[in-house]
């Protein structure tokens, strides 16, 4: 017996569109991996009292002296009204120091404060940790070549016509 075709079949026919599935689409895909890996972050940074851009920004410091605050926002992938008030509230917690560039008085330049490191080396076990468990679970190797052909993806991609930095996609 044939089935009797309902509203919601017409419905989808008419919303077909010449593009790939909405959940196949790069964006997403790269989307529900972040989610994923970040769930497993999200607790022990909350434990810390640290949101995940107040930590991307305190994790981009430590690799640095000190940085401008625009190359920072780059760094860290923030939008510049983001970072002037995630950094606000970084420094009211004596986490980073903020001074003048002595360069350029215009500018203003970031380094993460001794307290500020006092925090990282207290999250830093429990992040190596669910590092550790990560790669147990999706393997050495494999965890090893997905990040080098994100870099590969990354660096193909960097000149492409229409690229822009806000990161907002599909």
């Amino acid at each position: 017996m044939a089935r009797k075709k309902s509203s919601n079949d017409s419905n989808a026919e008419a919303r077909r569109l010449p593009m790939r599935e909405f959940s196949r689409s790069l964006p997403m895909s790269l989307l529900r991996a972040r989610e994923a890996v970040m769930r497993q972050f999200r607790p022990s940074l909350r434990n810390h009292g640290l949101t995940e851009q107040q930590w991307r920004i305190l994790r981009a410091l430590s690799a640095v002296e000190a940085i401008e605050v625009t190359e920072l926002a780059r760094m860290a992938f923030l939008l510049g009204p983001s970072l002037s008030r995630i950094l606000r509230d970084l420094e009211g917690r004596q986490l980073v120091e903020r001074r003048t560039d002595e360069a350029d008085q215009r500018r203003a330049v970031v380094s993460i404060s001794a307290k500020g490191l006092r925090l990282i080396e207290a999250v830093a076990p429990t992040s190596e940790a669910i590092y550790a468990e990560i790669t147990r679970r999706f393997g050495a190797r494999r965890l090893s070549e997905l990040q080098e052909m994100l870099g590969v993806l990354e660096q193909s991609l960097a000149d492409m016509e229409g690229a822009d930095s806000d990161g907002e996609g599909e």
